[in-house]
């Protein structure tokens, strides 16, 4: 049944599960479910902004998402282009992470240990400078990051601007630090034994998509080591994960079906999968997926453009996940190519791997992945699965 985000939500924070896994496509609003979720279980406040929201201190839920990266941003130093910094909007959030709890040396390691050891943040210390007008102004301590790489004999590469998928990875580690001083923090059950009693009111954790840039390597680790962490909890906080990513998914789903007796985490009892999948304008559906079983990627695509093929509701995107069922099953079946999977399809392989190529390009504009077809496009896409099925002959998902 289709509903609303709102409705999703709900259905979520009903299901009163300490882990919960979604999968979902880019773009089909898991960043906004995160959001509607928070308004759950903290009603927005009339003065409250975006940043003053990643507050944690006396808060019932902490989240990961786009906005918590939108706390960092980027001063290049146009005009001497000699020291970029990555630089920190004023909030509650990293100031508590940085100057109350001094986990610095924590995100430094586990930013060295998903990237490069040589990779090194530096956070500033609290200096006064001068602004236009020529009044004394006072940059606070650990408000901006500048990074170094160290190549050994004592030679340092300073005030390097890191690639964006590294500048994620750093915001990840910044919120994978704090998470695990979180739980370590509440898994003392009396509130009178623990450091700080800070998060004695934190009931979620809400995390979207951590995997930005990441190789498959680091992906994998990253997973079980998350899962190995949110496992570890002993206390009733519960989390809600949501992914795009099909292999970070099926990692966590692999990991969270083992227990673990130690903690008393149960996988029947405690861990729910599902995917979100968007439906009429506005309206979604958040399907259970069986624990007893790992999610197929490949085939949810095939069923994916057998849904669209038979509404008549087909787009350029579905020859993205056309030319993604390929990839896979030639990695699989070990063909070199995807492309050598067409060569038993009847008529012009030549041709329709031309067409895949053409129409399963990235486009910078996401609207540009929805403009209507050609009917013999169509008729390409629908020739090829139909085809790709009866040679390869996929056992369909229900």
């Amino acid at each position: 049944m289709s509903v609303s985000l709102i409705d999703i939500a709900q259905q979520l924070k009903d299901n009163n599960k300490k882990v919960q896994l979604i999968y979902a496509f880019n773009g089909t609003g898991k960043t906004r479910l995160s959001r509607e979720f928070k308004l759950l279980v903290i009603p927005k406040v009339d003065d409250d902004t975006e940043l003053e929201e990643s507050e944690i201190i006396g808060k019932k839920i902490l989240y990961y998402n786009a906005f918590t990266e939108d706390l960092f941003y980027w001063d290049n130093d146009l005009e001497n282009d000699a020291e970029p910094k990555l630089k920190i909007h004023p909030n509650s959030f990293t100031k508590w992470i940085f100057e109350e709890q001094g986990q610095d040396r924590n995100i430094i390691s586990n930013f060295q240990h998903y990237t490069d050891e040589k990779l090194t943040p530096h956070f500033n210390e609290e200096y006064t400078i001068k602004d236009k007008g020529g009044n004394n102004v006072t940059v606070g301590a650990f408000t901006e990051i500048t990074f170094s790489y160290e190549r050994g004999n004592d030679e340092r590469s300073d005030n390097i601007k890191i690639s964006k998928g590294e500048e994620s990875n750093f915001v990840w580690c910044v919120f994978y630090s704090l998470l695990e001083q979180v739980i370590d923090v509440l898994n003392v059950a009396e509130q009178s034994d623990r450091e700080t009693n800070q998060f004695d009111q934190l009931e979620y954790v809400f995390i979207d998509d951590p995997i930005s840039s990441l190789d498959d390597n680091h992906l994998i680790e990253l997973a079980v080591n998350l899962a190995e962490l949110i496992k570890s909890n002993e206390s009733d906080l519960k989390f809600i994960i949501t992914t795009h990513n099909p292999l970070f998914y099926n990692v966590l789903c692999n990991e969270f079906s083992n227990s673990n007796k130690s903690t008393g985490y149960n996988n029947n009892k405690h861990f729910k999968k599902h995917r979100l999948e968007k439906k009429e304008e506005g309206t979604y559906e958040l399907i259970d997926q069986p624990n007893d079983s790992p999610f197929s990627y490949h085939l949810f695509l095939i069923n994916e453009i057998e849904k669209a093929i038979e509404s008549e509701q087909i787009y350029k995107y579905h020859f993205n996940f056309l030319r993604n069922v390929l990839e896979k099953t030639s990695t699989f079946l070990g063909y070199s190519h995807w492309k050598d999977l067409l060569s038993p399809v009847r008529g012009s392989s030549v041709a329709y791997k031309n067409r895949i190529i053409n129409l399963s390009s990235h486009s910078k504009h996401s609207a540009e992945e929805i403009v209507n077809l050609t009917n013999d496009e169509k008729n390409v896409l629908k020739h090829l699965i139909s085809e790709i099925n009866e040679i390869y002959r996929f056992n369909k998902i229900n």
